[in-house]
């Protein structure tokens, strides 16, 4: 009989086993799922929304193609974020190799921030999320997706290695030198706003070290951002 998850939904691997069998919907019902975080965590790992939607597609095709290898070791949203950051990675390893600018103009500044604030966000977080995603550009790739799943997407560190692959105490020791390469580009703005950037409460926060939170909106399709949820 099918597991059913709280409210009667079809349990995640049930429906990646009916996708193996054939069933021409259940791969679908994953992406409307899921799609809204791998999205969240492809744009901001990659900081450019061409390239996330291209990670993004790269990442549900692999997986399409590969559901007959799932064997169950893990949370299929851990398989399928694992996926995704690894797409994103192999992205950002080519981009920083013909990089000659910031990925983050203004247009994709704007991309980044939830849709309520793209609108009328109050200038001083403006400057912090511009200057939060010029640094996090300046990472290298294994950092910059620890501290997106952790500190911008309020990822457990133990979820966050299940999806890098990775221990704990790597994630923990990624994170530790992501914060301590962007403090120093990032202390002009704490002195700028009363010194703290804290704008709340999120989980997995280190006092005077973590990146600002910022949560993702929903998008328009697998290419374009998408709805869904975790």
């Amino acid at each position: 009989m099918p597991k059913q998850n709280t409210g009667g939904e079809v349990a995640d691997s049930d429906l990646l086993a009916r996708h193996v069998a054939g069933d021409p919907d259940a791969f679908a019902e994953l992406v409307r799922r899921h799609r809204d975080r791998l999205w969240a965590v492809a744009l901001r790992t990659l900081g450019d929304r061409e390239e996330a939607a291209d990670a993004v597609q790269d990442a549900l095709v692999s997986a399409f193609r590969s559901a007959h290898t799932f064997r169950g070791q893990s949370a299929v949203t851990t398989w399928l974020h694992r996926i995704t950051v690894n797409a994103c990675l192999d992205r950002a390893r080519k981009a920083a190799s013909r990089r000659t600018s910031s990925v983050v103009d203004e247009k994709q500044f704007e991309d980044l921030l939830e849709p309520h604030e793209s609108a009328a966000a109050p200038a001083e977080r403006g400057e912090l999320h511009r200057e939060l995603f010029r640094a996090l550009a300046t990472l290298p790739p294994e950092q910059r997706a620890a501290l997106v799943l952790v500190d911008m997407q309020g990822y457990p560190v133990a979820e966050a290695a299940a999806v890098l692959d990775v221990p704990p105490g790597t994630v923990k020791s990624r994170c530790a030198r992501g914060r301590a390469r962007l403090l120093p580009l990032l202390t002009h703005l704490r002195e700028g706003t009363g010194g703290s950037t804290d704008r709340g409460g999120g989980r997995n926060r280190t006092e005077n070290a973590s990146v600002p939170e910022t949560e993702s909106g929903p998008g328009h399709g697998i290419t374009k951002g998408g709805g869904g949820h975790r």
